[in-house]
């Protein structure tokens, strides 16, 4: 992994960073980390928090470079040729909790990852996304988050889009529930059949995020809301930690290989609530986001 890498993931927190802070009125805290040789796992990141904001109750963007002796469980499950590998990983990931019910959640990862095998010539592949989880659901909204991600998909192949929309809606869904986390976007994992360009295709992915993503807020941050929509937002914010905890293999992939689990957990949300069986009322903008906007659908080709 070269310095031109880590320049790009250094870049791309900076913008995302700077980007919400102008719209937000309040700067990150930047938390420089560093493991040392005698831990599990070794490196170092820097991760850059805003909480309590005006317009974001917290976003979290984490940069971070380590290296292993052994690749964990929730990296080799597709690929067990690689198990006990030692391992250098260097990504970027980000999730943003709104402060408004109107405003959508967003996560976005972008990474590379190189293992060795005993014997053999270094692996490397990328892998990030983006997705959306709105708590009150908007059309023009998604469109235009599956739009941006289709767009900056595009030079890479028509088939990347629809392979990767696919992808993030089989991987983001609470499968206890039975339940889409959200609108979806796309999702690749393990991916170098580009080549060269593989690299360029994931900095496509992380570089959209902006566009994606700071319409909708400038759109939404200003709507009105009272109790009710704060009380399900907290509610859905619920099944936001049950999906980072019991299934995200970025989440299981950080705390399997000792890393700083206070800079993983930052996808968190500040605030959230359960409540036994909850049902919305009928008919009502609470019960739309299960009926219009949780099933899956081709958001780029609505009738």
């Amino acid at each position: 992994m070269s310095q031109n890498h880590l320049d790009y993931f250094s870049s791309l927190q900076t913008r995302i960073t700077d980007s919400l802070s102008a719209i937000d009125g309040k700067s990150f805290l930047r938390d420089e980390w560093k493991k040392e040789a005698s831990e599990p796992l070794q490196g170092f990141g820097t991760t850059c928090i805003l909480e309590g904001g005006d317009v974001f109750e917290r976003a979290g963007c984490g940069l971070s470079k380590v290296s292993g002796a052994k690749l964990p469980p929730s990296a080799t499950q597709h690929r067990p040729e690689l198990q006990g590998a030692p391992f250098e990983a260097m990504g970027v990931s980000l999730v943003v909790h709104p402060r408004n019910p109107y405003v959508p959640t967003v996560h976005m990862n972008v990474r590379m990852l190189t293992a060795t095998p005993a014997g053999k010539p270094p692996v490397h592949w990328f892998g990030g996304g983006m997705d959306l989880t709105p708590y009150y659901g908007n059309q023009e909204d998604a469109v235009h988050f599956h739009q941006t991600c289709s767009d900056a998909l595009a030079p890479f192949g028509d088939d990347k889009y629809p392979r990767f929309k696919k992808w993030c809606d089989e991987y983001f869904v609470l499968k206890h529930r039975q339940e889409q986390r959200g609108v979806g976007g796309v999702f690749f994992d393990d991916f170098s059949e580009l080549g060269d360009r593989s690299m360029l295709m994931m900095q496509a992915v992380g570089d959209a995020l902006l566009p994606a993503y700071l319409p909708i807020v400038q759109r939404r941050m200003g709507t009105a809301y009272g109790d009710r929509e704060r009380a399900f937002q907290l509610y859905r914010r619920g099944r936001y930690a049950e999906f980072n905890l019991v299934w995200d293999r970025g989440t299981h992939f950080g705390l399997q290989s000792g890393g700083r689990t206070e800079s993983i957990l930052m996808s968190m949300p500040p605030l959230a609530s359960w409540a036994y069986q909850y049902k919305p009322e009928a008919d009502s903008a609470e019960a739309a986001l299960y009926t219009e906007f949780l099933p899956i659908k081709d958001w780029l080709n609505l009738t």
